[in-house]
């Protein structure tokens, strides 16, 4: 085959991303040289992303110069590309995905680790996305979001030039650019909790339509399990007719033989996003049933019952609130501490410590412990982080699954060789001590009480959520479900109590308030 011709922006991470498609043509013998081409999105700079005319603005140059046949292919983010491609042009190939987290960099002096995301009250964060935006406000209300534009080393300059306190930039381009970023406190948004765009992560590989030799050729480097991942990513952008600007974030990935997948949209970047969760055999018609959840005159339950408290700003409560939809909050257990000093024994030699709950992390610092200085932190979930942070400390390592028998075979694995600290409820199933290896030495703390509570009244919510195994209990002492009222469970433990009584439950992805919000938007009130 001739020697061809690969088409790129000018930028770091664009001729990166060319190179890294030409070192993949090069290890099937195939040789090409790059040509750069500036785009509509590199010469305007005083505007916001949102406010440039049509679409494709990074992309539009590089596929004029494809189809007047002055290049062979053009690399671009696959993020990055309308959905709707221009007739005559087809994508060929995409590349295996990068880490789709997003990279928040934070100026140190602006560092708060007792608040979410490490970020200081009122801080300055630089994105030029509406899709960050959204998810970051509602996860922060007090953040100040400000337009970014620029490469990625530009953006890095403007945050140590402090025109901002922190910015948010997708890890793959951090990743493959390899920077050094040391003066910088880096947060690692994980995919769940802040929702990458369709596609965020893979390189898209474009080629004239009839170009069928060099279609072909370009099959060796394409890898198929990403393309079926991003083509419902894909589709559903398409489905809502969004470009760039929509405040829209959509991931899948397939995990032990069953597609993940999720979504959040807004209606505007100042609108609290709905997320939606779902775990399938088959991608066939699911972003179709996606994009049919955010119908706007579905039916959605009108009131929800949860047996804990829920804050006033609780991200919970104002993703409920955002849809009109009542909350009944109120524990069915009570807790007591059953230690009230702690003897430093506990607390000698530890290399961890791992919290299976707020309440865990409460009654442990109530306790006033005096810490080793190397100490780790591993906690079942986010929610048990957040009450870690408020006590000065951040997890090492975050349960990311609500199944809490992946989160105890990953922890396991962290920890061989090692030893940690268990401070517990007094009834708990020790789920995570069981997991671990036989080298791994547990120094058991059982450190509070439950207690449940007697004459539970009844609830006449269309969707009842359960946040504990005692809380079922309390319930059903005195209850019965109505005909047509629907059970999220919180956990495992909390869900094997319903099996036993033989009712269908809904357990979401991630036992804290963004994976509630996930399962309550899910459901469909008849």
């Amino acid at each position: 085959m001739k020697k061809l011709i690969i088409g790129t922006r000018g930028s770091d991470l664009a001729l990166w991303q060319a190179n890294y498609t030409k070192d993949k043509l090069a290890e099937i013998g195939v040789e090409a040289e790059l040509k750069i081409i500036k785009t509509q999105g590199d010469k305007i700079l005083n505007l916001r992303l949102d406010k440039l005319e049509g679409k494709g603005f990074f992309t539009k140059e590089l596929e004029e110069e494809l189809l007047s046949g002055s290049i062979d292919i053009a690399v671009h983010s696959h993020k990055d590309l309308p959905t709707t491609h221009p007739a005559g042009l087809t994508i060929a190939a995409v590349s295996e995905r990068e880490d789709a987290s997003e990279l928040l960099l934070i100026l140190k002096d602006c560092v708060d680790v007792t608040q979410k995301l490490s970020l200081k009250t009122g801080a300055q964060v630089g994105t030029s996305s509406n899709r960050r935006k959204a998810q970051l406000l509602a996860l922060r209300t007090d953040l100040n979001i400000e337009d970014l534009r620029g490469n990625v080393n530009t953006r890095i300059q403007k945050l140590r030039d402090e025109n901002y306190d922190a910015i948010l930039l997708a890890k793959a381009g951090v990743n493959r650019l390899n920077l050094d970023l040391s003066e910088f406190h880096m947060e690692v948004i994980d995919t769940t909790e802040l929702i990458p765009a369709p596609a965020q992560g893979v390189l898209a590989i474009q080629i004239r339509e009839n170009d069928h030799e060099l279609y072909d050729v370009l099959q060796g480097i394409h890898d198929a399990d990403t393309a079926e991942e991003i083509g419902v990513e894909r589709k559903v952008l398409n489905l809502f007719e969004g470009g760039c600007h929509m405040p829209l974030g959509c991931y899948c990935k397939k995990e032990n033989g069953k597609y993940e997948v999720w979504t959040s949209k807004a209606l505007t970047a100042d609108d609290f996003p709905n997320r939606l969760f779902f775990r399938v055999d088959s991608l066939e018609g699911l972003a179709e049933k996606i994009v049919a959840k955010y119908d706007k005159d579905r039916k959605l339950p009108a009131r929800v019952f949860i047996s804990r408290e829920i804050g006033e700003h609780n991200y919970f409560r104002r993703a409920l609130e955002t849809n009109h939809i009542e909350i009944e909050g109120r524990s069915l257990i009570r807790t007591f501490p059953i230690v009230n000093v702690l003897d430093p024994f506990y607390l000698k030699h530890i290399n961890w410590i791992f919290f299976s709950s707020r309440n865990g992390v409460e009654y442990f610092f109530k306790l006033k412990p005096v810490l080793p200085k190397h100490v780790k932190f591993g906690v079942v979930g986010r929610g048990s982080e957040d009450a870690l942070r408020k006590h000065g400390h951040k997890a090492d390592y975050v349960g990311e699954s609500g199944d809490i028998t992946e989160v105890a075979e990953d922890f396991a694995v962290l920890v061989r060789n090692q030893t940690v600290l268990f401070p517990r409820a007094q009834d708990s199933l020790l789920s995570i001590q069981k997991s671990l290896a036989e080298d791994t030495k547990v120094i058991d703390l059982p450190i509070y009480e439950t207690v449940i509570e007697e004459n539970i009244d009844h609830t006449y919510a269309d969707v009842l959520i359960f946040t504990s195994p005692s809380n079922v209990e309390a319930y059903f002492a005195d209850n019965l479900l109505d005909p047509g009222q629907k059970v999220i469970a919180i956990g495992n433990s909390t869900g094997k109590k319903f099996e036993e009584m033989g009712v269908e439950y809904v357990l979401p992805y991630s036992p804290d308030e963004i994976g509630l919000a996930e399962a309550v938007f899910g459901i469909d009130i008849k």
